[in-house]
């Protein structure tokens, strides 16, 4: 376990870089929004993830690159929502009109407390007053990263509210696992017969819609291509056991990347919108040269009667469980 000054916020507070090694991985989180800022796997020499070796950039093109994002991830429709006839309005981030993973100050853009470490773990804590970013009740929330062994990259969080209210985190990586300037001819396959198409500002619909015979089809692997993707697939229609969800994989490189997840959504995203000047090692990001693949809730569920609950409500506890499982041929 390594830990490191990594760079310090506009406010002048501390960054901190942590490092574990365990499983033929080695893997580096930050404490500004839990993010997972680099991913090696033993004897390559290229990292698995997008991101840079400077905080700066994390706090504009590399926005959101690694982080774990909430109390909300993806979008709620015009940052309202109601919950027992009670009605919110949240930041609205998205084109001033929506909010988009948690609002402005997310926790993905948020600098949450070291907990514990150790050299294959470690874990981080953070709480958000009542009416943060227009969410109600104080929510605490805690992530815990792993390196259980064989190529395995495990996240469990737990989170508690003392008032009714979305919750809905996720882990926002880029993948790319041939160390290409693109991820097209990267092949993928999502464990999901349907997906929620969107409108113009990148809103659900509200219809749930099935993917044979269009090209969201990813029930077999194949080539991602170069059309647009930034779409939820419905892996389930709630929360489950863990389960395999989507495989990743390069066929230059022969390295792929199994998701598994316990949420009932996966937001595939091409990262057609990248446009990175400071990566790791001094590297530029283009345009699709990452993907994102986010387990997590349904987008908009507050306001989708179809979708899986995503209010987390004082009694219970928030429980999601992720792993990314690497194999290299």
């Amino acid at each position: 376990m390594t830990r490191a000054v990594f760079g310090r916020t506009p406010d002048g507070r501390t960054v901190e870089r942590i490092g574990i090694t365990g499983g033929g991985l080695t893997a580096s989180f930050l404490t500004w929004g839990a993010t997972l800022q680099d991913l090696r796997i033993e004897g390559v020499t290229f990292p698995l993830v997008l991101g840079s070796d400077r905080f700066d950039p994390y706090l504009g093109s590399l926005l959101y690159s690694g982080a774990l994002v909430g109390r909300f991830a993806n979008r709620i429709a015009g940052g309202r929502f109601s919950i027992d006839g009670q009605s919110f309005q949240a930041d609205r981030n998205f084109l001033r009109r929506h909010t988009l993973h948690g609002g402005s100050g997310g926790t993905g853009e948020m600098l949450w407390s070291l907990q514990d470490h150790a050299a294959d773990r470690v874990s981080f804590a953070l709480e958000l007053p009542d009416k943060h970013m227009g969410f109600p009740g104080d929510l605490a929330v805690q992530a815990e990263f792993s390196l259980p062994g064989d190529g395995v990259l495990a996240m469990e969080v737990v989170a508690q509210c003392n008032r009714s209210t979305p919750c809905n985190f996720a882990q926002h990586s880029y993948f790319n696992l041939d160390d290409a300037a693109g991820i097209a001819g990267h092949h993928l396959q999502i464990l999901g017969d349907s997906y929620l198409p969107v409108d113009e500002e990148m809103i659900p619909t509200g219809e749930i819609a099935p993917v044979e015979g269009t090209r969201f089809d990813f029930r077999r692997s194949r080539a991602i291509g170069n059309t647009g993707y930034d779409h939820n697939f419905c892996t389930a229609r709630d929360r489950m056991p863990i389960r395999p969800v989507a495989v990743l994989s390069s066929p230059a490189s022969g390295i792929s990347l199994t998701v598994e997840s316990t949420e009932p959504g996966l937001q595939f995203y091409d990262g057609a919108l990248l446009d990175v000047r400071d990566g790791l090692n001094g590297r530029s990001y283009g345009t699709k040269s990452g993907v994102a693949l986010e387990a997590q809730a349904w987008p908009d569920a507050p306001n989708m009667a179809a979708a899986p609950n995503a209010i987390l409500r004082p009694s219970e506890t928030y429980s999601q469980s992720l792993r990314y499982v690497f194999r290299q041929e």
